[in-house]
C-alpha cells in the first residue's frame, strides 16, 4: 500500500477539554488515566437490558441545556455542552476570535452516530402512540451537521465547518482536516474534537457483531473477550501559532479490508503510522509512546500489535490502551485519546493500560502496566475504524 505523506505546517494546541465516564474535566480525566481508575460499570440503563459494561457520563441525565438552546437538546449535545464549559478552552477560543475574527476559526468535529438517541426515543413514542412526535427536531438533534452548528453557536464561531463520520477514527481525522485548512490559508485556527453518546443502535449493533464483553474490557489481556462501549466529548483548539505542545504530523489510510474486521497484519494501520512519521519528518525511534486503538477484541489487538511491531520493531515503543478507563467512545475515541497523548507529553508520564491481568505474550508489545515518568519529545495516538479507515497523529513538545 503506497504511503502518501502530508506536509504540515506546525499547529499549536492552544487548549483542550475532555469529558468521559471516568473524568468530568481535564484534571480528573488525567488522574483516572494515571491510576487506571475505570469509569466502566455494569449496564443499568433503563432503556437497554444488554448484559455488558458501559462507560456512562452520569451528569448527562441531569444537565438539560439552557432555555435558549432547548431546541438542540439531545444526549449528544448535553455531552458537548458539558465539555464546552471548560474555562481554559472558552478563553482560548475567545482570544482566537479577537486575534483572527470569528469567520477565521473553523469547526471540524467527528461523530459516529450524531444524536441518534433522540431519534430512538421519538421512534419509541411513535410505536407507543401511533403518531410521530411533533416536537422531534431532526435538523437540530440528529442530523450529522447538528453537532458543528450547535458548538459554533455556543462559542460564537462563524468559520467553515464539517462533521467527519468514519466510525472510530472520526475525531482523529478532524485534526488532519483542520490542519489542511490552516495550511491552505482558509482559516487560522480550528475547534476540533468529537462527541458520541450511548444509544441502542451502537450497543445492539456491537452486540450483533458479538464484540461486546460481558465483563469489563481488558485491552491486550490474554483473556480479553470484547469491548465496553462508552460515551465522551472532547474538544481541542488548534492554532497556527506554535504552543508548548503541537500537532506535528498525521497520516491516514483506507485499506477497505473488511466491513468490520481489521487486516490481520494491520497493513492499513502500518500505512497510517508511517505516513504520520513521514509528515512529521521523524523516525520510529523518535516516538517515545503510542496510545493504541486497543479495543480489547481478539482480532483488533492482534492486528494492531502486528502493525506496531512492523513499524517500531518487537517491543520497540512503550504502548498502552486507555479504553479500559473510558470505554470505547467510538466517534469520540480519537480526540479522547489524542488528549491523553497531549497530557502524557505535558506531564512527561507514560499512562498505563487499565484492567490488564496477564498480557498475551504473542503480541510482542512493550505494554505500560504502571504509570511511570519518562522523557518524551514526541508521541503518537492511533485510531482505527470499521472499513479500514485509519488515522495516526503525532504530537510534539516545543524545543
Amino acid at each position: 500500500m503506497p504511503v502518501i505523506p502530508l506536509e504540515y505546517l506546525l499547529s499549536g494546541i492552544a487548549a483542550y477539554s475532555t469529558l468521559h465516564a471516568a473524568g468530568a474535566d481535564n484534571h480528573e480525566s488525567w488522574q483516572a488515566i494515571l491510576s487506571g481508575r475505570s469509569g466502566l460499570r455494569p449496564n443499568t440503563l433503563p432503556w437497554c437490558d444488554l448484559p455488558t459494561w458501559i462507560g456512562e457520563v452520569a451528569a448527562v441525565r441531569d444537565t438539560p441545556l439552557p432555555v435558549e438552546l432547548e431546541p438542540w437538546d439531545c444526549r449528544t449535545h448535553r455531552l458537548a455542552w458539558l465539555a464546552l464549559q471548560c474555562t481554559a478552552l472558552r478563553e482560548a477560543v475567545h482570544r482566537a476570535i479577537e486575534r483572527y475574527g470569528a469567520s477565521r476559526v473553523g469547526v471540524v468535529l467527528g461523530s459516529s452516530t450524531a444524536g441518534i438517541r433522540s431519534l430512538e426515543v421519538a421512534y419509541q413514542r411513535w410505536r407507543d402512540d401511533g403518531r410521530w412526535p411533533g416536537d422531534f427536531d431532526y435538523r437540530r438533534t440528529h442530523s450529522l451537521d447538528a453537532l458543528c452548528r450547535f458548538s459554533a453557536q455556543v462559542l460564537g464561531l462563524q468559520g467553515p465547518m464539517v462533521t467527519i463520520s468514519t466510525a472510530c477514527s472520526s475525531s482523529a481525522k478532524v485534526f488532519v482536516m483542520a490542519q489542511r485548512w490552516i495550511d491552505c490559508g482558509l482559516i487560522d485556527a480550528a475547534l476540533v474534537g468529537g462527541v458520541d453518546s450511548l444509544c441502542l443502535s451502537t450497543l445492539h449493533g456491537f452486540n450483533a457483531l458479538q464484540l461486546l464483553s460481558g465483563e469489563i474490557c481488558r485491552p491486550f489481556d490474554d483473556a480479553r473477550n470484547g469491548i465496553s462501549i462508552g460515551e465522551a466529548a472532547g474538544f481541542v483548539l488548534l492554532d497556527r501559532l506554535p504552543a508548548a505542545v503541537n500537532l506535528v504530523g498525521g497520516g491516514e489510510s483506507s485499506d477497505a479490508w473488511h466491513m468490520s474486521a481489521p487486516h490481520p497484519q494491520g497493513l492499513g494501520a502500518q500505512s497510517a503510522m508511517r505516513s504520520a512519521l513521514q509528515s512529521a519528518k521523524l523516525d520510529p525511534g523518535d516516538i517515545a509512546y503510542v496510545n493504541a486503538h486497543g479495543t480489547a477484541t481478539l482480532a483488533n489487538d492482534r492486528a494492531e500489535a502486528a502493525a506496531t511491531r512492523a513499524v517500531f520493531g518487537p517491543g520497540g515503543v512503550p504502548i498502552s490502551s486507555t479504553k479500559g478507563v473510558t470505554g470505547h467512545t467510538l466517534g469520540a475515541a480519537g480526540v479522547t485519546e489524542a488528549i491523553v497523548a497531549i497530557q502524557a507529553l505535558e506531564q512527561q508520564t507514560l499512562p498505563p493500560s487499565s484492567n490488564l491481568r496477564g498480557l498475551e505474550p504473542e503480541l510482542g508489545l512493550d505494554v505500560v502496566v504502571h504509570a511511570r515518568r519518562a522523557e518524551m519529545r514526541h508521541v503518537m495516538s492511533n485510531s482505527f475504524g470499521f472499513g479500514g479507515t485509519n488515522c495516526s497523529l503525532v504530537f510534539g513538545r516545543a524545543a
